[in-house]
């Protein structure tokens, strides 16, 4: 049984920056690839960043690319966000995602989900 944990998400003001955490276990991390991906109420879930197992491939949304960082600690079983000079339109729950088989910008192809956690960014 895999089971994905997000954390660190709350109220910050426009301009502040968070970090995300990912905690994962059941089975090894370091055979997944990573995704986060965020949903704000009455919208779309929105790809916002992966990473594939190793780190070498990233991919973020055009976006958000110049102020969101991916990361991953194999060895902890951890991975993370940063998100810089957060804007009100960030407002959104965050969700960790983790893929069997490849790393991927689209939502249906990841297998395993957290709970999300709550980003609000006040003006």
């Amino acid at each position: 049984q895999v089971q994905v944990v997000e954390s660190g998400g709350r109220l910050v003001q426009a301009g502040d920056s968070l970090r995300l955490s990912c905690e994962t276990s059941g089975r090894m991390f370091s055979n997944f690839a990573m995704g986060w991906f965020r949903q704000a109420p009455g919208k779309e879930r929105e790809f916002v960043a992966a990473i594939n197992d190793a780190g070498g491939l990233i991919y973020y949304a055009d976006s958000l690319k110049e102020r969101f960082t991916i990361s991953r600690d194999n060895a902890n079983n951890v991975g993370h966000l940063q998100m810089n000079d957060l804007k009100p339109e960030d407002t959104a729950i965050y969700y960790c995602a983790l893929s069997r088989i490849r790393v991927s910008r689209r939502s249906q192809e990841y297998d395993y989900w957290g709970q999300g956690t709550q980003v609000t960014v006040s003006s």
